[in-house]
């Protein structure tokens, strides 16, 4: 179309002249002009393909047909009036000077010429020799004089026309300007419009209290509902297909005084009423223990005295835009990252920081019924994302066998060991063993993408937790994480998508959701809902809290359904008891935002321990030395640290070719305390621990540990 066209479209038109093209995953496209922005989905890859090649066909021939637009359709240009008079101006002041210089041009030729006359007149009379040749010579010079003038002309006449042949296109590019000028300002006066009438919703809208009805996000849901809309920030803040079966239900707080019971062992947490929940004995005690430091068992020894701080984070200014422009697309394991972007702590110790909150399993060991012990396990899946709320910093990525050791036997009643079991992809395997009755083991694969205003991290593999005494055994799968405002403004990070957690003894089942921010919703943020059911599909808890503060567990005890919404499903109405807290974070300490917000368990993560294996984060030198602050020493050291493990690499891959040729089987690497099997209850092949470590410890007996460091 031309540019008169495309002015008088319908609304909603992209130009694809100036249109961005992007594929999100195997069928959605992305399609963004200015402030519009269109998500289509195809319903194959090869259909997207197509799409994505017709639509980049269709947006080079829009380029050619602009920048070659007839400059003689006089009707093309959409600019005002001010706009014509703004380019028209110097050409007319152009051309009235060529008209003077033509002028000029003239009387120089019509003088010239009869100076020529009078100087041929001369020649013909009988003059001196000497005097004929001096006129002989001033007739040449004014022809040249002529001839010269002539050439001035013809210049300036090329000037004009070749400004009058750009002037078109200039005023095709100033209008362009004023166009996006003009969306910009659009675009910004409707997110001012939106957020006044946020703040007036805020203002006028009711705290939510114990009691008041909990409506869970719909199908959809209020994300999904900003679509339409054509700001850009939607696209952070939309698309978790993955939740439109979500179920939505009400809950409502029953009367205490029609609802008592007796035999359960829910008892005495800190809010609610004591008399609906039984005091037989003390499960449900308070779960808001004051401080970490807190004892959690008489038949443990007192804690040893661990470092409450670490030397706070240089002031270190570095683009991250101008590092990452040119990885848009790729796994985050594989683009080299300065430790100005890290934190003091490898991913192995953000794994073992999932313990933080272990007290919840100790508690759940005491629970008679797979249902509330079902309640603990879910607080304690969601305690996990607590510590991450502030910390939008990357841990280091393990070395390819590095370990990390967390022995709190004699004080915490458990120890963990974690090793990185892979490379490419990074996994980490995770054995954890508590002598309070537990054993949690996990195989942990990291997938990242950057998308360029955002960072999305998703956790491969499956959680395992079996209490000894019951033999109740619980699986789950961590959700999405995801850090915004990559590119400009504040870092923060979001938790979005569904845990699923099964008992495969009692088949009792637990639906967390986390809702993902949207700036149009007015839910709580980092908010989870979910509800406890047995193998029969009733439902005996309502969990609800947000994952950065806490999470409460109430007892219901009738449902029935209610109203069809809007989307056409049908709502369930839980009616419970007064809500109980489970879990209740601890609260950061002093000078967190200085130590990478670090809680009181980081901090003592990277502690130096003696004993501990060759191949521990805690001896990795890159690590230590940021810690300590000498950020340009961690560099170095982590670029000798990844050539080191790229020769390895390089090495075992010729050894393999080499194996190759010969016919043997070249098995590849080997993990040093796990071992692979395929999992009874999930079926997959994961690491899992085959012993030997803490006699190797015992020992120190380290020699089957490689030099990685």
């Amino acid at each position: 179309r031309t540019q008169a066209e495309m002015a008088h479209t319908c609304r909603g038109t992209i130009n694809l002249s100036t249109a961005h093209i992007d594929t999100e995953d195997s069928c959605n496209i992305v399609l963004s002009n200015g402030g519009r922005t269109y998500h289509l989905k195809a319903n194959s890859e090869v259909e997207r393909q197509r799409w994505v090649t017709a639509l980049e066909l269709a947006k080079a021939k829009a380029i050619r047909m602009r920048n070659n637009q007839s400059d003689d359709s006089g009707d093309e240009e959409p600019a005002s009036q001010s706009d014509k008079s703004e380019l028209h101006g110097p050409l007319k002041t152009l051309s009235s000077k060529l008209e003077d210089l033509s002028t000029c041009n003239e009387l120089i030729a019509k003088h010239g010429a009869a100076l020529q006359r009078s100087l041929s007149e001369l020649e013909s009379l009988r003059l001196p020799a000497d005097s004929g040749e001096k006129i002989k010579a001033v007739n040449e010079r004014a022809t040249l004089f002529r001839i010269t003038s002539n050439a001035m002309i013809n210049a300036c006449r090329d000037f004009l026309d070749l400004a009058e042949s750009h002037s078109r296109k200039w005023q095709r590019l100033l209008q362009h300007e004023r166009e996006q000028r003009i969306r910009l300002e659009e675009t910004i006066e409707q997110l001012a419009k939106q957020h006044n009438s946020l703040e007036r919703a805020c203002r006028g809208a009711p705290g939510l209290a114990s009691g008041t009805a909990s409506i869970a996000s719909t199908a959809k849901g209020d994300v999904q509902s900003a679509k339409g809309e054509a700001s850009d920030e939607d696209e952070e803040t939309e698309y978790f297909d993955a939740m439109e079966d979500a179920p939505a239900f009400i809950t409502v707080t029953a009367d205490p005084k029609h609802h008592r019971r007796s035999g359960s062992n829910l008892s005495g947490a800190s809010e609610g009423h004591p008399e609906d929940w039984n005091l037989e004995d003390s499960v449900f005690e308070s779960s808001n223990q004051s401080s970490y430091n807190e004892s959690t068992g008489k038949d443990l020894l007192p804690r040893k005295r661990r470092r409450t701080r670490i030397p706070d984070k240089p002031n270190y200014s570095l683009n991250l835009w101008s590092i990452m422009k040119n990885c848009i697309g790729k796994e985050l394991s594989k683009i080299p990252m300065p430790v100005n972007f890290n934190e003091p702590l490898s991913m192995l110790q953000r794994l073992t920081e999932d313990l933080e909150y272990h007290e919840l399993l100790d508690k759940a060991v005491k629970c008679e019924s797979s249902t509330e012990q079902m309640c603990f396990v879910a607080a304690f899946s969601v305690s996990s994302y607590s510590t991450t709320v502030h910390r939008t910093a990357k841990p280091f990525n393990p070395l390819l066998g590095e370990t990390y050791e967390l022995d709190r036997l004699e004080e915490l009643g458990f120890r963990s060991l974690c090793e990185q079991v892979s490379h490419h992809p990074p996994a980490a395997a995770h054995h954890v063993y508590s002598r309070r009755g537990w054993t949690l083991w996990q195989e942990i694969t990291i997938a990242s993408k950057f998308r360029g205003k955002y960072l999305s991290i998703m956790p491969l593999g499956a959680i395992h937790l079996e209490f000894h005494s019951s033999g109740n055994h619980y699986v789950w799968r961590k959700v999405t994480s995801t850090v915004h405002n990559i590119i400009v403004g504040k870092l923060w990070i979001d938790q979005s998508g569904e845990i699923e957690i099964v008992n495969h003894k009692s088949k009792d089942k637990c639906q967390l959701k986390f809702t993902p921010y949207s700036y149009f919703s007015r839910d709580v943020p980092r908010k989870v809902t979910g509800v406890v059911s047995d193998a029969d599909g009733k439902a005996h808890y309502v969990m609800s809290g947000t994952w950065d503060e806490k999470m409460e567990c109430s007892k219901i005890v009738h449902s029935s359904h209610g109203s069809t919404s809007t989307e056409g499903k049908q709502k369930t109405v839980y009616q419970t008891l007064s809500p109980k807290v489970l879990w209740r974070k601890y609260p950061l300490p002093e000078n967190a935002e200085n130590m990478y917000f670090f809680s009181e368990l980081a901090l003592t993560l990277n502690e130096p321990e003696e004993r501990v294996a060759p191949t521990d984060s805690r001896l990795r030198p890159d690590q230590r030395l940021m810690e300590s602050g000498r950020w340009d020493e961690a560099n170095v050291e982590k670029q000798r640290l990844e050539e080191k493990q790229r020769a390895v690499r390089r090495r075992r891959e010729a050894e393999a070719v080499e194996a190759l040729e010969e016919g043997k089987d070249y098995e590849g690497y080997i993990p040093l305390w796990f071992e692979r099997k395929v999992d009874a209850v999930t079926g997959e092949l994961i690491c899992v621990y085959k012993g030997g470590y803490w006699e190797a410890k015992d020992k120190q007996d380290w020699s089957v540990c490689p030099d990685i460091f």
